[in-house]
């Protein structure tokens, strides 16, 4: 299903078409109660076309099925914010075998029927929560923000990330060895940490939301800060400053580092 067609805020440029996507951003309490919340991370394999050995969140495009699913459950949503929240509850189950917001029976053996009937294409989310008696809370997902690059390139994504509590929850959910070669749980500032280091490559987006995010000891005041912000989209623009171009996101938008020399900057 074709996204609505979108305007450039300063330019009134057509901007091209984009691939619609969806991102969870999903939190655990930390079991020491020692500081913030975890985060769920995945690193992606190597051969991936987009974001190739990244630290990310799980994720990914949305496609057909999830559409078709919005429609069916009939949330009162917006249809392409339904669907973006279907993907991402789909990716995270197939990319870490976690069941986030869906209601019911949900032992690791239905689980992970589940994980392996989507990644053998046998069938869409629908018809997994179909089989299996389950049910989406679309409403546990809470909109984070919506990303996408204005320019003409070959992978254009209209990105909207969504944040999820899942509480004191103990598993930790396993890769899927194929887009996704391992997972961990680590607090935002931990992981850029270990990218400043070099041991993980973190991407534009990536970064300057784990730096949002670091700026919050729980999920209920993260999910405050969301609310304080409308669901525009966050359009990176390039800029020189003295010489040097940056890459820049707009102000105004809840991020604490809006912009990132262009020659530093990992991109998808």
């Amino acid at each position: 299903m074709e996204l609505p067609e979108l305007k450039h805020p300063e330019t009134g440029e057509i901007l091209p078409p984009a691939k619609p996507a969806g991102t969870l951003i999903l939190f655990r309490d930390d079991v020491a109660g020692e500081g913030a919340p975890k985060l769920l991370i995945l690193e992606r394999a190597s051969t991936m076309a987009f974001a190739a050995g990244a630290a990310v969140f799980p994720g990914g495009r949305v496609d057909a099925a999830d559409y078709d699913f919005a429609h069916k459950l009939d949330s009162g949503l917006d249809i392409h914010d339904a669907a973006a929240r279907i993907a991402s509850i789909r990716e995270t189950l197939e990319e870490a075998g976690l069941a986030v917001a869906i209601k019911g029976q949900l032992g690791f053996e239905r689980v992970a029927a589940a994980r392996a009937s989507l990644h053998a294409g046998e069938a869409g989310l629908g018809e997994i929560c179909e089989r299996f008696d389950w049910l989406p809370d679309l409403a546990a997902l809470s909109p984070w923000s919506r990303w996408r690059p204005p320019g003409h390139s070959t992978r254009v994504y209209d990105t909207r990330f969504y944040i999820a509590d899942a509480g004191a929850v103990k598993k930790d959910g396993w890769a899927d060895n194929t887009e996704s070669m391992s997972l961990f749980w680590a607090r935002a500032q931990e992981v850029l940490d270990r990218s400043a280091t070099g041991e993980l490559s973190v991407v534009f987006p990536t970064r300057r939301n784990l730096e949002r995010l670091a700026l919050w000891q729980n999920f209920a005041d993260a999910k405050a800060h969301a609310l304080e912000y409308s669901a525009e989209l966050v359009l990176t623009f390039m800029e020189e400053r003295d010489g040097e171009k940056f890459l820049c996101i707009p102000e105004g938008m809840g991020y604490p580092v809006t912009s990132e020399p262009y020659a530093t900057v990992k991109r998808g």
